[in-house]
């Protein structure tokens, strides 16, 4: 990678990092429920920090009141089921926990639904960028494209003279919707709470005035970039769709893995690079038996 990229280039990765977003939990007469936490979403701050939107998977439906355990330390009351929209369940800790604290402790790594085992204790860490910052969990995904840096390829990149720069964007179970809808115009992408720091923006400023590229690590930094070209907002919820026909105002490169059919990230990336010449990279891929997803392989745009 190291040999593409020239001393000027503004190097831009997402530092958020994966929340154990998913809790296993028991209703009184024993049965199992599973509940998906969704955080970064908008809710009523006035809640205070126990209330959260989520998403059920049981046998039965739950309903408004359900009393959930999940272990010792923490308890739940469902609020609102879930259903095409997330629900709401308002968590409560004891033994002198807060809730936040208790989650990371019992909460598991949420892998993407097409690794079938279940997520262990080295997922927690494996699944995590080197960019993820402590105290920077909110994603229910890892911004896959910043999985492919180690220390050494990053001290490498800088002592070409590359720049670095920060943005958070909390990957939301969008990333994993299919588009469904007969016109992909139609489809409707997820909220996803984003930040782009002031030094960060100054960065992107330089690098555009010097005519000097700026390379997106991953899908999740192009779309919060491209949506600050959009609407002149460096902190909110982005729910940016880009397909083929986008106008792309600030991306220049773009660092990204192989993606899932009728995905918005597999569209996303042939609006930046031409449908045909990613169905070309596709093929040839699948030829040299390239591993696609989250643990695979990736490709530079340039």
């Amino acid at each position: 990678l190291s040999s593409f990229l020239h001393a000027g280039d503004l190097l831009v990765y997402n530092d958020t990092r994966v929340f154990p977003a998913r809790l296993r939990g028991l209703k009184p007469t024993g049965g199992q429920v599973e509940v998906f936490l969704i955080p970064g979403r908008k809710i009523d701050p006035e809640a205070g920090e126990g209330l959260w939107q989520c998403l059920y998977k049981s046998s039965k439906p739950v309903k408004p009141g359900l009393e959930l355990t999940f272990g010792d330390m923490l308890t739940g009351e469902v609020v609102t089921p879930s259903s095409f929209e997330p629900g709401k369940i308002k968590l409560t800790a004891s033994g002198g926990k807060t809730v936040r604290s208790a989650i990371e402790l019992i909460g598991q790594v949420p892998l993407p639904p097409y690794i079938k085992r279940s997520a262990d204790e080295n997922d927690r860490e494996r699944y995590q960028t080197i960019f993820a910052g402590k105290g920077n969990e909110g994603a229910v995904a890892a911004p896959t494209a910043g999985l492919h840096f180690s220390p050494d390829l990053l001290t490498r990149i800088k002592h070409k003279g590359v720049k670095t720069a920060p943005l958070t964007l909390h990957v939301g179970l969008g990333t994993f919707v299919p588009v469904k809808t007969p016109k992909v115009e139609d489809h409707q992408i997820h909220e996803e709470y984003y930040h782009i720091p002031a030094t960060t923006l100054d960065a992107v400023t330089a690098a555009r005035s010097g005519e000097k590229r700026i390379i997106a690590v991953g899908t999740t930094v192009t779309r919060a970039l491209e949506y600050y070209a959009k609407t002149n907002r460096t902190d909110g919820f982005c729910n940016l769709f880009i397909y083929p026909g986008f106008e792309f105002k600030l991306i220049d490169a773009l660092i990204t893995n192989f993606h899932l059919p009728r995905s918005t990230l597999l569209m996303l990336v042939a609006a930046f690079a031409g449908h045909q010449f990613i169905m070309d990279a596709y093929e040839h891929a699948i030829r040299q038996k390239y591993r696609f997803y989250s643990y695979g392989d990736g490709m530079l745009i340039i």
